[in-house]
């Protein structure tokens, strides 16, 4: 009997659902900051790494009030598609914000319609997410101590999770820096704290920029939505016409926990010290973090194709449109989707469009929510799941997707991350568009006709070009 209870035991663990995931990131991060324009460009390296997962971010005074960082920082993950990343606010901290001109006419997003009153309280979102995640996280400062300091003396769970604080400062034994006068009591009982400090010190350049001309011209070439927003912060007046914003300072935080190997470092007890060394190296760094570049995406396959000549020549013509108007993620699944389904149907590039949506909707990476479908198992609805599984990871194999036959079937798929869930659905009409159209065909001339699968694989391609995931899709938060 004993030793049935040890096997039973040892199928638990091995099938746990907990350890299906092949891969996770190397850092989880909960990110303070206090709404620099610097902290824009350190927020956005964070998310544009595949190897960092971005689980809150919250705000205290410093450069901005607590309630204008708050509507930076949101406003910046609403334009990033990120709506699920919660932001929390500081309103204990007792620094009078400066509110820097370059930090306050900057344009991180579309600021209407956000309330920094209905914002959470920034330890209460801490504590929650230390409640979800059980990962050991590692807790950014981007401005002052109060954050970090009074998490750690009032939550417990902060003390057991939080394996190391990341902090920008010029150096505790430097009483003159911005950010360690924020609030300077809470930067000296920090420090005296049983608990891993890294300080990492800005780019020390006298005579030029960080962000010289080529750093430039390469971040321009970077099309991503991360990119696209550190060119138009350098392109817009406020960037451009303050000195600050072409050096490296807060940044250097992200591409410290990237690349250690690029700083010096020097550690005194609990405390270390990391000062940015390799110049070339740094800036290739950058570049790296923001073209995502910092993990392989694949498991064999070091890269999939974007020359158009390496596909079919009823696709060919519209490989780098799609790639252009839908990014590489959502041609990349597309493209593995279609081949597991062994044919290049519409429902499937839609389960496609869905995943990636609540991809970036949480910006998290593969393997790392749950999925329950409400397509069920007929086709050509059931083709959904099918995309979903490529674009999001989750698949039955790892435990993650959960198919529904027993309710009313229909194109909706719930998202569970963090105990957060949120229920994606495709819009009515378009629904009805696509199930008319098949229907049509289905009836003229038939499942077994060559003309039919040339038809539905025709129309799919129109519908992968025409159809933003952005605009076809109702987002419903459920808890």
């Amino acid at each position: 009997m004993k030793k049935l209870a040890i096997i039973l035991a040892f199928i638990g663990i091995v099938f746990s659902p907990l350890l299906s995931h092949p891969w996770k990131p190397a850092h989880y991060v909960i990110i303070d900051t206090d709404g620099g324009a610097d902290d824009m460009k350190a927020l956005t390296m964070f998310l544009a790494s595949p190897n960092v997962r971005v689980l809150a971010v919250t705000v205290s005074p410093g450069v901005l009030s607590a309630e204008n960082a708050y509507i930076k920082v949101r406003s910046l993950l609403n334009s990033y598609r990120h709506e699920g990343i919660p932001v929390g606010i500081n309103r204990i901290g007792r620094y009078k914000p400066a509110e820097f001109p370059v930090a306050r006419k900057s344009v991180w997003g579309d600021e209407n319609n956000i309330d920094p009153e209905k914002a959470p309280d920034c330890f209460v979102l801490i504590n929650d997410i230390l409640n979800a995640e059980k990962t050991k996280i590692t807790f950014v400062s981007l401005g002052s101590m109060s954050t970090a300091y009074r998490a750690f003396t009032t939550l417990p769970l902060f003390r057991q999770q939080v394996n190391s604080i990341v902090w920008s400062a010029d150096g505790v034994a430097e009483k003159d820096g911005f950010n360690y006068n924020l609030d300077k009591d809470a930067s000296v009982m920090m420090i005296r704290q049983d608990v891993k400090i890294n300080v990492v010190r800005k780019v020390d350049l006298k005579d030029s920029d960080f962000y010289d001309k080529e750093t430039l011209e390469k971040i321009k070439g970077i099309k991503t939505i991360y990119g696209k927003m550190i060119t138009s912060f350098f392109e817009s007046e406020p960037g451009k016409s303050h000195k600050f914003s072409f050096s490296g300072t807060d940044e250097m935080v992200p591409v410290f926990m990237h690349y250690p190997d690029l700083f010096v470092n020097r550690v005194a007890g609990n405390v270390s010290y990391s000062a940015p060394a390799d110049l070339p190296g740094l800036r290739e760094a950058v570049i790296k973090i923001l073209s995502g570049k910092t993990v392989a995406e694949n498991q064999l396959i070091k890269e999939i194709p974007e020359d158009y000549e390496f596909y079919f020549d009823d696709i060919k013509p519209y490989v780098s449109e799609i790639i252009e108007a839908h990014g590489r993620n959502e041609w990349i699944s597309g493209v593995l989707a279609s081949e597991l389904h062994r044919h290049l149907g519409v429902f499937a590039i839609i389960g496609v469009k869905m995943g990636i949506r609540a991809r970036e909707y949480f910006n998290t990476g593969v393997d790392e929510f749950s999925v329950v479908s409400y397509a069920g198992s007929v086709p050509p609805l059931s083709c959904m799941n099918d995309g979903i599984q490529v674009s999001t990871g989750a698949t039955p194999g790892h435990g993650l997707l959960t198919v529904r036959n027993d309710t009313m079937l229909r194109p909706t798929a719930e998202f569970s991350y963090l105990n957060r869930k949120i229920r994606i659905s495709l819009k009515p009409h378009i629904a009805e568009i696509i199930s008319s159209e098949l229907k049509e065909i289905n009836f003229i001339y038939g499942l077994d006709s060559d003309i039919y699968w040339e038809l539905v694989r025709k129309n799919t391609i129109k519908y992968w070009r025409t159809f933003s995931r952005f605009e076809i899709f109702d987002i419903e938060e459920v808890r």
